[in-house]
């Protein structure tokens, strides 16, 4: 059996975590690193596989192509990754822009879009309800040490007064919190297109920067499916995910093997959006 040749973009830490975990495998392979400069790579990959200029990206034949930069990849080489290989994106909030969306569905009709589930706890069942339509809400909370957080504009400014209670930074449509916190709430994004009878207009966000929580990223994930919402009687689940983290950190520790299980079960569903 071949080995499935996988091309990183980013050697931030995840970056540099995957890559080292593929060149330590035998059913996978490096075949090229991006990263905005090169000398971090210098000595850490083999030189041949350092892509210099992403738009050489489809000279190394990569099977499967993994973001792990940032969402304006997506915007400039999303559509064009998908034209040569599976790609998976690791920032999905680069998808809550419609018409991105839209492009990158449209594109993916010969290679699969993978989105990793992350801390996204259950994205499978919830995208089986979505598939059913009787999906009929969907909440994610995310709460973390305001450290953690890299936020624009206003909610920037409301993280730094959180100094000694919690404080709700954001609720309301993922669609709208995605642009303000692109590095904190990836796992909003994968619910988000998880639920795509709901999409990131209908599915809630609330993000709590919380400076008492020094150990820990908490996601809590609710999900209401049939039944009558009105009266209390509908299908009801709810999840925490307690991730350790230490502060400061943007991605807690269980994230990176999260991630690299979600890389080895990207392929091999054919064309479209797929959960990895």
């Amino acid at each position: 059996m071949e080995k499935r040749r996988i091309g990183i973009v980013g050697y931030g830490h995840l970056g540099q975590y995957l890559a080292k975990q593929i060149q330590a495998r035998e059913d996978v392979e490096l075949v090229f690193v991006w990263n905005r400069t090169t000398q971090t790579l210098e000595g850490q990959v083999e030189p041949d596989a350092i892509l210099k200029r992403l738009d050489d990206f489809a000279d190394f034949g990569a099977d499967l192509i993994v973001e792990v930069a940032h969402p304006d990849i997506t915007r400039q080489f999303g559509a064009s990754f998908l034209a040569s290989a599976d790609y998976m994106i690791g920032s999905p909030t680069a998808m809550s822009s419609a018409s991105l969306e839209k492009e990158l569905r449209a594109a993916a009709t010969q290679h699969g879009l993978y989105v990793p589930s992350g801390a996204f706890w259950g994205g499978e069942d919830i995208k089986k309800m979505a598939d059913r339509g009787s999906l009929q809400a969907l909440k994610v909370m995310m709460k973390k040490h305001p450290s953690c957080f890299k936020l624009e504009g206003a909610l920037a400014k409301l993280n730094e007064s959180c100094t000694d209670k919690e404080v709700i930074l954001y609720q309301g449509d993922v669609r709208g919190l995605c642009p303000l916190a692109p590095n904190n709430v990836n796992t909003m994004a994968a619910a988000a297109i998880a639920a795509h009878n709901l999409g990131f207009d209908k599915v809630e966000g609330c993000l709590v920067s919380d400076p008492n929580l020094r150990d820990w990223h908490i996601v809590e994930v609710e999900a209401w499916g049939p039944g009558d919402m009105a009266s209390g009687r509908a299908f009801h689940v709810q999840t925490v995910r307690r991730n350790p983290a230490a502060i400061g950190a943007v991605t807690g520790t269980a994230t990176y093997a999260s991630f690299l299980s979600s890389l080895l079960g990207a392929g091999g569903k054919g064309p479209g959006v797929h959960l990895c």
